[in-house]
């Protein structure tokens, strides 16, 4: 089994001390930091863009997992390489076929920037699924994305173990990484399904405790 890994959502955080949540988060054992991009468009709500994403990349030295959730992928994916994502994740349902998928993945990796695909609860890993070999993380959405603080949808683990086994029988070693309402009890339930990256946002940054809290979701995530 891989490392599980912890990627405190940006989404969450206290804006006005940016620097210092991210620095007080990567202090706490975070392995990452997910920069959750939103358009207003794809989704209903707009984040930040490739700015933050640049001043994120200068306060930390763990890795920036940045998740685009926007309609034209392609257009903007340069932008958010150069702002120094370390993995970029779009979302496979804004693009038209596979063949635009796979051009995608090989431009983001061509820059250097591991490429990913993301998929909202609705939405079947059958969209990129023949591209899995292309792919170094896949996202699966245990919430609609767009908003924070959602429910976690359990039938979404499905999907995490559809992807786990494909990748097991090609012999690729991607991440899968669970997105939304991940915490100290959830957790458990995507390690088990073969989730190896988990995103928690408001559970770590809406607390007192992110050390606490980034704990208890890496315990709950290694439990039988």
């Amino acid at each position: 089994m891989k490392k599980i890994e912890i990627a405190p959502s940006i989404l969450s955080a206290d804006f006005r001390t940016l620097e210092r949540e991210v620095k007080a988060a990567q202090d706490a054992g975070a392995d990452r930091i997910h920069c959750d991009v939103m358009d207003g468009h794809f989704v209903p709500n707009i984040s930040f863009g490739p700015l933050v994403v640049e001043a994120v990349k200068k306060c930390v030295s763990i890795p920036l997992d940045v998740h685009i959730m926007i309609s034209d992928p392609i257009k903007y994916a340069n932008d958010f390489c150069s702002a120094g994502a370390d993995v970029l994740c779009f979302h496979a349902e804004a693009l038209n076929n596979t063949d635009e998928i796979k051009k995608l993945l090989d431009d983001i990796r061509s820059k250097g920037v591991r490429p990913g695909v993301a998929v909202n609860p609705d939405k079947p890993v059958d969209l990129f699924i023949s591209e899995l070999a292309s792919i170094d993380q896949v996202v699966i959405m245990s919430v609609y994305a767009g908003f924070g603080g959602q429910k976690f949808i359990a039938d979404t683990m499905e999907k995490v173990r559809a992807v786990r086994s494909a990748a097991i029988e090609q012999g690729l070693d991607i991440d899968i990484e669970v997105d939304g309402g991940v915490n100290g009890e959830t957790a458990q339930l995507c390690a088990k399904a073969g989730a190896n990256v988990l995103v928690a946002g408001s559970f770590v940054f809406g607390s007192g405790d992110y050390k606490g809290r980034i704990s208890a979701v890496r315990e709950s995530a290694a439990k039988d």
